[in-house]
């Protein structure tokens, strides 16, 4: 018991963590948890993807996703599925810009699936690395030791990002790639190779949980 409420502690600690940083071009974002509450948010951001993104992202082109897969990217509780948003904090709609997750197969495993998305205007700047070393963080708290990560073999941003964080692939089928990326390479190539110059907010926040 005492370990489960030590546990509950560390995830509520780590959830209530608001980091604030900038990206390459100097637009400032705020990385935190996604919530319930970010539903039309999540709704408004996904409409703005290009076709093409929500086809890389969804594997499906359809303007928005059903709205059993919007709820389902906002149930985020910690522990099965983790979930962290960036927000543009300078425009006072203060919209949503990008989103990772990391959602285990059963409660139990301490492996999860990962999927990161970012609106098309805001690629190229770091905030795909940023919003991972925040997952990845979470991720080693809450004992997920590697994500699953499955990559339509045209999406070439994705399959570079991956790589460069140590993910091996481990095959393919009718046109998608699957990766494994484990959780200590990846938060350790982030923390020591050169990368976006906003991504020290990211490791100064956490500092208590490396």
């Amino acid at each position: 018991m005492a370990g489960v409420m030590a546990l509950s502690a560390t995830t509520d600690a780590l959830s209530a963590i608001v980091v604030h940083t900038q990206l390459e071009d100097g637009r400032k974002v705020c990385l935190r948890t996604v919530r319930p509450s970010d539903e039309a948010r999540m709704r408004r951001g996904i409409e703005l993807l290009s076709s093409e993104s929500r086809y890389l992202r969804f594997f499906s082109g359809a303007p928005v996703p059903p709205d059993k897969v919007i709820a389902s990217l906002v149930e985020v509780d910690g522990h099965r599925h983790l979930a962290w948003g960036a927000i543009l904090s300078d425009d006072p709609a203060h919209p949503a810009v990008g989103a990772v997750h990391a959602v285990r197969n059963n409660p139990a495993s301490n492996s999860a699936e990962f999927a990161v998305g970012i609106l098309d205007a805001f690629h190229g700047l770091g905030l795909a690395r940023m919003l991972t070393a925040v997952l990845l963080v979470q991720c080693r708290s809450e004992g997920i030791d590697r994500m699953d990560v499955q990559i339509l073999s045209e999406n070439y941003a994705a399959a570079s990002l991956v790589r460069s964080l140590g993910a091996e692939k481990c095959g393919s089928e009718q046109g998608v790639s699957n990766y494994v990326l484990h959780t200590q390479v990846a938060l350790g190539k982030l923390q020591h190779n050169s990368g976006p110059a906003g991504i020290a907010a990211v490791f100064t926040a956490f500092a208590d949980y490396i």
